[in-house]
């Protein structure tokens, strides 16, 4: 019991496969959360859907986002992990190593998409709920989850709320890679405009990893193409900060990293608690349209600017590269498993174009003008397609807007689905 909140743990058995019910299982988790002065009371529920793909929900403390205070002011949130993650029947590297072949393991890892999630959702909201309907908070990836929601069982909701996560119905991975590629590119500009040295800081500590053996502590070598992954933590409204305050310890002399900055590396850029958020990546957009063929890493050739020689050093963002799965402990035991992902045709469609024109559901979502992750001009192309939905575009926050904002985005949000913003 966390003081400043009423907690219950639940857990729920879900089939590894809902079209097989009577198949392998899966443990799902999730906790209630209520203000204490109201735990009693018959609230409506609010679902949180964390974003990833591959993240567990946010633990409740006396530092939790600001969105989650302002939304037990009136419900009862439902904090989940979707499958795989935290609680619930998590996926490791170490439960991945236990697979017979690498086909077992991509036909496991096949049922971790936005189908299943909301397949879970609708097992758990039944018997929490029983009929009655529930509301849903998708942050970035929740968004992709609300949408396949909406597609399969809108029965189930009485309202949404998006958060940077309102996906092209139809874009394939080529089409989001071909546009996330600009927007990373002007992410790292801009960045180096607010903090220039840091740009021959990243060149100096690039060429001497292509010089030098240089080990991180987990013992995978820490080389030029690794470290541009740090680019990632750029599209969030501290990423700035956090990489520069990285870089500002990197060196501990002419010729040699700070531990404190390779320990850092290793952490941000290792995979440990979230392989999934690797693994699946490019499986979201999947939907028998082809495979994805390592979209990212083929997109890659179209932009000359990011040659690991190019000055200045470009920094990746949301992107996986085959190179990952071979070079990054924790995502070895996948690599096999990730080429057969990458490789499949069979991809179940996620939306239903035609059910979300005639939407009837209340969908409220904000849509960040600068947002790094997640196309601006795909999600109102989107928003425009779905029935009953209302947009917000600000360039106010960054991706993590809902937790930055102190609940001023999801105030906002649920004035909007009620009509009165």
């Amino acid at each position: 019991m966390n003081p400043a909140y009423a907690t219950v743990d639940h857990t729920f058995t879900v089939p590894l496969d809902h079209r097989a019910p009577d198949g392998p299982t899966l443990q799902v988790f999730a906790r209630e959360v209520a203000d204490p002065a109201r735990a009693g009371e018959e609230l409506p529920w609010l679902l949180y859907l964390q974003g990833g793909p591959g993240g567990k929900s946010p633990r409740p403390s006396a530092h939790s986002p600001g969105w989650l205070p302002h939304a037990l002011k009136t419900h009862r949130v439902l904090l989940l992990d979707q499958r795989g993650t935290g609680r619930s029947s998590p996926v490791t590297a170490r439960s991945a190593a236990r697979f017979a072949s690498p086909d077992r393991l991509a036909d496991h890892l096949a049922h971790f998409r936005a189908d299943a999630i909301v397949a879970d959702a609708e097992l758990i909201r039944r018997e929490l709920c029983g009929d009655t309907p529930w509301e849903t908070l998708g942050q970035s990836y929740g968004g992709f989850l609300t949408l396949t929601y909406l597609s399969q069982a809108p029965e189930g909701l009485r309202a949404c709320y998006v958060t940077g996560g309102l996906p092209g119905l139809r874009a394939t991975a080529d089409d989001v890679y071909a546009r996330t590629y600009p927007r990373v590119r002007d992410r790292v500009l801009d960045f180096y405009a607010r903090y220039p040295e840091d740009a021959p800081r990243l060149r100096r500590i690039a060429d001497l990893l292509a010089a030098d053996d240089v080990r991180l502590p987990d013992g995978d070598r820490l080389t030029p193409r690794r470290l541009r992954t740090l680019g990632l933590v750029l599209g969030m409204g501290d990423g700035f900060e956090r990489l520069h305050w990285l870089l500002d310890e990197s060196l501990a002399g002419e010729k040699e990293l700070s531990e404190t900055f390779l320990h850092q590396v290793m952490s941000l850029t290792g995979f440990t608690d979230n392989p999934l958020f690797a693994v699946l990546q490019e499986s979201l957009y999947g939907q028998g349209d082809g495979p994805t063929d390592w979209a990212a890493a083929r997109a890659l050739a179209g932009f000359p600017e990011f040659t690991e020689h190019a000055d200045p050093l470009l920094l990746t963002g949301e992107m996986m590269y085959p190179w990952m799965f071979r070079d990054i402990r924790g995502l070895r035991p996948f690599a096999d498993a990730a080429d057969l992902l990458a490789a499949r045709t069979d991809w179940p469609p996620l939306y239903d174009p035609r059910r979300l024109a005639a939407n009837e559901v209340p969908l409220a979502a904000v849509v960040y003008h600068d947002d790094m992750y997640v196309d601006a001009d795909l999600s109102l192309r989107t928003a425009r397609a779905i029935g009953a939905t209302r947009v917000w575009v600000t360039n106010e926050w960054e991706h993590d807007g809902l937790a930055a904002s102190g609940g001023r985005v999801l105030a906002r949000l649920m004035e909007m689905a009620a009509g009165r913003a």
